[in-house]
């Protein structure tokens, strides 16, 4: 394959099946072979859709419980994962949804991040790159990092002390 993305996605989806047929361990050491020469990690657990295109993957996570709708696209670094919880959370969260929902016609744009099993991605909204997401967004929805102010100045060096030679 020429593109990662593809390959990762072919992997999970015989994993996928896999894993829904109850066979223990194999569904997840496809996904970690296929983790580790693409760079993508997807939970053989997740839900995805069709014409889910996954672009420059590199650094994508998704999560066991992670639902995505159809025609789904998104980019390098893009996690879809669960909050962090206590040892005692994650036990009683184990059998729950943990990781978000996207739904169809979705795009996530490079290094976005969006968590928790109650966040909700709503049908057809953009989320733009390096947005961090904890809580739902409605259908039709642009979330953008509005204008970061980049701050150039001259570097300050410090002349050092002249070195005395010791005889």
């Amino acid at each position: 394959f020429s593109y990662p993305g593809i390959w990762a996605i072919t992997v999970y989806r015989i994993a996928h099946e896999l894993y829904h047929q109850k066979i223990p361990l194999m569904p997840r050491i496809m996904t970690e072979y296929a983790h580790g020469r693409t760079g993508i990690d997807i939970h053989p657990g997740a839900h995805i859709g069709v014409s889910f295109f996954i672009d420059h993957g590199t650094g994508v996570v998704i999560g066991e419980t992670c639902t995505i709708g159809n025609q789904v696209r998104i980019y390098q670094g893009v996690t879809l994962g669960a909050l962090s919880l206590s040892k005692a959370e994650c036990k009683r969260l184990r059998s729950k949804k943990r990781h978000p929902s996207i739904e169809d016609d979705v795009i996530i744009y490079a290094n976005a991040t969006i968590l928790g099993g109650n966040t909700v991605v709503g049908a057809r909204s953009v989320i733009g790159g390096n947005v961090w997401l904890t809580h739902s967004v409605p259908p039709d929805t642009e979330v953008f990092i509005k204008k970061q102010d980049l701050i150039f100045g001259e570097k300050q060096y410090k002349k050092q002390a002249s070195k005395q030679k010791i005889h």
